[in-house]
């Protein structure tokens, strides 16, 4: 362990450009995932919020927009004393005020007496007047406000928003709430309902309960097939996903390749320690002392980088990286980088002290 330390501040050049190297890809790694963290909280965050254990679309139907539970349906699951869940309805709008401000509005219809309703951080919680909308926080920054009336899709649907609840959003627009008789005027239109479009949902969710695979004519899927419903999610995870893949990848091979070129150099020095009595298995835990020094300095510097270029960003992009999930993104590179120069300890351990004696001549 000396003469790894010794070698350290003897060619610091060397191992600083090899540290730099591997910091740029540990922040690399770090942006990746706070990016794929923030893309899917941008993506699904009004989902997960309403923390159901399982959802129910209308049969051969996998997202809000094509399905729909009739009224019957929604009432078979209303009747199930076994099971707690809410009929729930998902529509894409724009919207404006009376100043003009126009916004786009993930308009999510709930019942206001049930455990889904969001509440309000300011004004007041959703209940069942017609009309009324609890919005995301991010609307608040687009230019609307508590009181304002909001104009649906140049309808004659108009929204009173009543309250402001914290950052939500679906398929990265910002999440509002309304009443499901609300909701339904939106997606159909008018107020003015035919018998089958009346009492319907886009959804039921399972909120507690041992749930049957199907009641009447909607089929139950676990929450992940919810999230999948949400617009680019699934694409986004696999795209994002595959990148820090890649990335697990290229960190090991760049440690692997610097570490060879040193120990490949070394080989001389190697064979004299041995021929002095150096046993190989010390030889081989020095070197791999000097790629860990290396390794956990350099990923521990790039990963504050990205930490830091994170609160930078602020909310001017969907980047989301917790402590939590950054000391597990900076773990997961230096096991990586770590099995990347292990791979060069089989020129360590195979150094031949008889080299050093002439026996090559």
């Amino acid at each position: 362990m000396f003469i790894a330390l010794r070698e350290l501040r003897a060619a610091w050049g060397r191992f600083a450009m090899m540290g730099l190297v591997i910091a740029l890809v540990a922040a690399l790694v770090g942006m990746v995932s706070g990016f794929t963290l923030g893309l899917g909280n941008d993506t699904v965050s009004a989902l997960r919020a309403l923390n159901a254990t399982g959802i129910a679309f209308a049969d051969g139907a996998t997202d809000f927009n094509r399905s729909v539970v009739s009224e019957a349906d929604v009432r078979a699951w209303a009747g199930r004393p076994d099971v707690e869940a809410t009929p729930l309805g998902v529509s894409m709008v724009h919207g404006s005020n009376a100043a003009g401000t126009v916004v786009d509005m993930a308009v999510f219809g709930i019942d206001p007496h049930s455990a889904v309703n969001p509440g309000a951080r300011e004004g007041s919680a959703l209940t069942t007047a017609p009309g009324e909308v609890v919005i995301s926080d991010a609307l608040l920054d687009d230019g609307l406000s508590l009181g304002d009336v909001v104009t649906v899709d140049d309808s004659d649907v108009r929204l009173r928003v009543v309250g402001v609840v914290d950052d939500r959003s679906f398929g990265h627009v910002p999440a509002v709430y309304t009443s499901l008789d609300t909701w339904r005027t939106i997606r159909y239109g008018s107020s003015e309902l035919t018998d089958r479009q009346r009492g319907t949902a886009a959804a039921v969710l399972v909120l507690s309960g041992d749930a049957p695979s199907q009641i009447g004519g909607t089929t139950v899927s676990s929450t992940d097939v919810m999230l999948e419903a949400a617009p680019g999610y699934s694409g986004e995870r696999l795209t994002m996903n595959s990148i820090l893949a890649f990335l697990y990848v290229i960190a090991p091979l760049i440690v692997a390749a610097f570490f060879a070129v040193w120990v490949l150099q070394r080989q001389g020095l190697y064979a004299l320690q041995r021929a002095l009595g150096v046993s190989r298995w010390s030889l081989v835990g020095s070197t791999l002392a000097q790629a860990a020094i290396i390794v956990t300095a350099s990923t521990v510097a790039g990963s504050a980088v990205a930490y830091g270029l994170g609160f930078l960003f602020g909310d001017a992009v969907p980047f989301d990286l917790p402590l939590g999930s950054l000391a597990t993104t900076a773990l997961a590179v230096i096991g990586a980088s770590l099995v990347g120069s292990a791979v060069t300890l089989r020129w360590v351990a195979s150094a031949d002290p008889l080299t050093m004696l002439g026996a090559s001549r």
